[in-house]
């Protein structure tokens, strides 16, 4: 129908009818779910890789296998979009549940004598790694927020995905944490090997697919705990965000889960098993899509000044063990394994086949991570409009993130 003005006809709207409303949600529904396929399709590539190199003994498998799967697939233009947006805040509320969850009270008043030196060396580590990533900063070939989140020794993942949240790049964050992490897990048996006087336990592993797959949290009543791993998740963003905490997404959960596991009020809600690796798939996906050949080559150019700072923060650790095994009277390999700066997942494996105190190695280790966790994103804000160091230059990201897209 034609509608007659003095100027111009205009055409009159078509109304939509029932049948082509049904079309556009039929559409609308298969383009959602060749969404989901995919991308569903892509993180069981990354599950299966990182189960391989599990078997390897990579540290943090499953998040390591899923940066270099999605890194190799960004640059070969295999996928050229980021990982959903959705999907990855969903990533990182799940890793700072799991972060907040590690606050075991039995295993807090375990080392309540020694607290306070404990919490001594924990604050010297924060200040030495801090101090470090400061002088990174300098040679103005790391910006401050990359040498801060880059170099604090604990929570990798955690600090891994608050990392675009303040300004950092998640991509070189990645690279010298998990430089880092795959340092100390090679050298940490070897010197345990070096100072141990007697030989360790053997230790067999065994991992339950069933098991793992049926059991996504650590609760008895799976129902229950993964109601209350969505509801610590939602409501602690939600408070993180109204408090206006960095990184909400993953610390808000995390202090949320902290306070829920220390105070009693519910227990085994944390992700395990096959969820737990999917989480981890998640947030390495997250980065591994964002890498491009810039990106690659400005970690080259780094890599010098990365390893520098990682023996630096190394020795210091190994200076605050020699002082923790004189104040607190334990064996020096117990004092090293819990201050060395990490991954926790490698210390602990050291120290159950070395024969040492894995409850005191835990506690402080999972004390420094939740800390550093937690400080980290704030000492950034803090420093940065104090610290006057010119920034490098940022490297592109081409690829724009997508909120429902699926890998193409």
């Amino acid at each position: 129908m034609l509608v007659t003005t003095g100027v111009a006809r205009i055409r009159s709207p078509r109304p939509v009818t029932e049948g082509k409303r049904a079309r556009i949600r039929a559409k609308w529904r298969s383009s959602s779910l060749r969404t989901v396929s995919r991308w569903g399709l892509f993180a069981m590539i990354c599950y299966l890789v990182g189960i391989g190199a599990k078997q390897l003994g990579v540290p943090a498998p499953y998040l390591v296998a899923a940066i270099v799967v999605g890194a190799v697939a960004a640059l070969t233009n295999i996928v050229r979009r980021q990982f959903p947006r959705r999907s990855a805040h969903a990533s990182h509320a799940a890793v700072g549940v799991l972060m907040g969850s590690y606050l075991d009270p039995d295993s807090l008043r375990s080392v309540a004598k020694s607290a306070t030196p404990l919490l001594l060396a924990t604050a010297a580590t924060l200040v030495a790694s801090v101090l470090i990533a400061v002088g990174l900063a300098r040679t103005r070939r790391l910006s401050l927020p990359d040498a801060v989140l880059g170099t604090v020794p604990g929570g990798s993942a955690a600090i891994v995905a608050s990392a675009g949240e303040v300004g950092a790049d998640s991509r070189l964050v990645a690279f010298a944490q998990y430089l880092r992490v795959g340092l100390v897990a090679l050298t940490a048996p070897a010197i345990a090997a070096m100072v141990q006087s007697s030989p360790g336990r053997e230790v067999t592993t065994t991992s339950n697919l069933l098991h793992d797959l049926t059991h996504p949290v650590g609760s008895t009543n799976q129902v229950a705990g993964l109601l209350m791993l969505v509801g610590v998740s939602v409501l602690g963003v939600q408070c993180a965000r109204r408090l206006k905490l960095p990184a909400a997404t993953v610390l808000g959960p995390m202090v949320l889960a902290a306070i829920v596991q220390v105070t009693g009020t519910s227990d085994g809600f944390a992700p395990s098993g096959a969820l737990r690796d999917l989480v981890f798939v998640g947030v390495g996906l997250e980065v591994g899509l964002r890498f491009t050949r810039a990106a690659v080559l400005h970690a080259a150019q780094v890599l010098p000044h990365l390893l520098v700072g990682i023996l630096l923060l190394c020795l210091v650790s190994a200076g605050l063990a020699e002082l923790l095994a004189v104040v607190t009277k334990m064996r020096f390999l117990d004092a090293y394994l819990a201050t060395t700066p990490g991954g926790i997942n490698a210390v602990l494996a050291t120290a159950e086949e070395t024969g040492s105190d894995v409850a005191v190695i835990s506690t402080v280790q999972s004390v420094r991570l939740f800390a550093m966790a937690l400080v980290a994103p704030s000492i950034i804000q803090r420093l940065l409009p104090r610290f006057d160091v010119a920034e490098r230059i940022p490297i592109p990201v081409t690829r724009q993130p997508e909120k429902d897209t699926a890998p193409a």
